[in-house]
């Protein structure tokens, strides 16, 4: 897979060490204006995040768990790629400490633009702190 992100993008970093811990070979490809590769690859500005993902002829938009890439890569769906928009806390590379994970839905993006749902992660609550 070949990741167009910015330069300075940290959770981009993290999306990417998500990547490789899931066993997928990651090439970066560090670029100033992340809105071309989106343009060139189809994405819809409305379904932008921090990074463009090329893998095995679609494209995967946003921090997209793994599980969500080897199923795409698995059913082949006739289809542009996946897409997911914003950085979502919770998301790959967008953890945080207590474990909390706001609901986010992986879309499918066919040929024709249009989105459909791909897989649904639930939010969660995430770890308490110990009362004192």
């Amino acid at each position: 897979m070949t990741v167009h992100r910015h330069p300075s993008c940290g959770c981009c970093g993290g999306w990417v060490q998500h990547m490789r811990q899931a066993g997928f070979p990651v090439n970066v490809v560090n670029v100033d204006d992340v809105m071309t590769p989106k343009r060139r690859l189809g994405v819809p500005d409305t379904q932008a995040s921090c990074h463009t993902t090329e893998v095995a002829g679609y494209v995967v938009e946003g921090h997209v768990p793994a599980g969500d890439i080897q199923r795409l890569l698995r059913e082949r769906p006739a289809a542009r790629g996946l897409v997911l928009p914003g950085m979502p806390l919770g998301s790959p590379g967008m953890e945080v400490a207590d474990g909390r994970r706001q609901a986010y839905t992986v879309q499918l993006l066919g040929h024709d633009g249009r989105l459909s749902t791909f897989q649904h992660h639930p939010a969660s609550a995430g770890k308490r702190s110990p009362a004192r």
